[in-house]
């Protein structure tokens, strides 16, 4: 079977909730990161077969987000496009759908990512189509309703969100407030320093906003980056359950970001001139107790490792989102992984941000990054997701 070769990764940077990003849509996100990797691949666009674009808070201002920000950025009306969604996973399961299409030969050469603009997600209603004869009509946050309803309430109960999972995640394997907190700082300190050392500027792309009045503004660097957060600082910050362990400061944003990068046969390389930064050689999704969500790395790991014989030992690095802090100290603990100087080198969700459908795809792009510093090594990228799902990846660079 053929490999499947990641070749120019690229990423915007990660907006607020509410910040530089606001008034750029998902699909413009998507289409202006396409656009960066088909110009530093400097590949024919016509010989891109498919465009798969992870999106988990999809909707109708731009459906089918692969083949609308294709045709967006200006891709040949020959280039389909497609969307995924496997929530927090949703960026690395395009990269995957992508290259499962190359190594099967149903496809050489596919551009892939993920776009999320969680300052454009909007409220909703599900009772006006048909009219209501009486009473109120609801209209939801479909931030909140997403994680509300993120497992079939007959089945598991009713759940208040993630943080509620976070909590028995904290509860279960003995995190504390203060060492999610100390970790939380750690990530705010790894993401600055990766910033000022110029760890991020080849990954990153600028983003132009012009506004009603013509003036130009320009999103270049990850906007969620607290420099000046301590330990100490977080200490003071109220915890959102009375007596729990998260709080706004040890937990991941709501962010603006989209990433992407072509995946293409690795018997095609030397033909279309392309050079690959890595390949992406193994990966697995597992389910879990959608209460405890936040463990779901532990049983996709497990069941990656048992895919292709690795362990722990065989990576130079660990990108594990940090949806939570306590949520990635509790997956520490159950994998049993205390080497921190391989974990999450330059930040992950606390300190850069988890713009959910793109996140899987910033991580890969990070990590492929950081392996062409080092000359090269092997990468799992994994993640926890709502509704009790895992998502780990083999990355290897070059």
């Amino acid at each position: 079977m053929r490999r499947a070769a990641l070749v120019a990764p690229v990423r915007t940077a990660v907006g607020r909730f509410g910040g530089g990003l606001r008034e750029v849509p998902a699909e413009s996100l998507a289409a202006a990161v396409i656009k960066e990797t088909v110009a530093r691949s400097g590949i024919d666009p016509e010989l891109i077969e498919d465009v798969a674009m992870g999106q988990s808070y999809a909707n109708s201002e731009a459906p089918c987000i692969g083949r609308w920000a294709a045709l967006e950025a200006g891709l040949p009306i020959s280039v389909a496009g497609l969307q995924t969604d496997r929530r927090c996973g949703t960026g690395l399961q395009a990269l995957v759908t992508a290259s499962m299409m190359v190594q099967t030969g149903a496809a050489d050469v596919v551009l892939a990512g993920g776009v999320e603009s969680m300052s454009n997600i909007e409220h909703y209603t599900t009772g006006a189509r048909w009219g209501t004869r009486a009473g109120s009509l609801n209209l939801y946050d479909r931030l909140d309703r997403g994680r509300e309803r993120s497992q079939p309430e007959w089945r598991f109960g009713k759940i208040s969100g993630m943080i509620e999972t976070a909590e028995n995640v904290a509860t279960r394997c003995g995190i504390g407030r203060e060492e999610s907190d100390a970790f939380a700082a750690d990530s705010h300190a790894k993401a600055h320093a990766a910033w000022e050392a110029g760890k991020f500027d080849d990954e990153v792309i600028e983003v132009k906003i012009t506004d009603r009045k013509g003036n130009v503004s320009v999103v270049a660097r990850d906007e969620g980056i607290r420099p000046d957060t301590t330990a100490e600082s977080l200490a003071r910050l109220r915890s959102v359950v009375k007596d729990g362990v998260v709080t706004a400061g040890n937990a991941s944003q709501q962010n603006d970001a989209a990433s992407s990068m072509l995946v293409v046969a690795e018997d095609k390389l030397d033909e279309l001139g392309l050079e690959p930064m890595g390949f992406l050689t193994g990966w697995a999704a597992a389910g879990c107790e959608p209460g405890l969500m936040g463990l779901g790395p532990v049983a996709a790991a497990s069941k990656l490792f048992r895919r292709t014989g690795a362990s722990f030992d065989d990576f130079t690095l660990i990108e594990l989102n940090e949806a939570f802090a306590c949520q990635v100290l509790g997956v520490l603990k159950e994998w049993g992984f205390e080497d921190r100087d391989r974990l999450n080198v330059n930040g992950s969700g606390i300190s850069l941000g988890h713009p959910i459908g793109a996140t899987g795809a910033r991580m890969t792009t990070t990590a492929l990054h950081e392996l062409k510093r080092r000359g090269g090594g092997k990468v799992l990228v994994t993640m926890c997701i709502g509704g009790g799902q895992g998502m780990a990846a083999v990355v290897e660079g070059v």
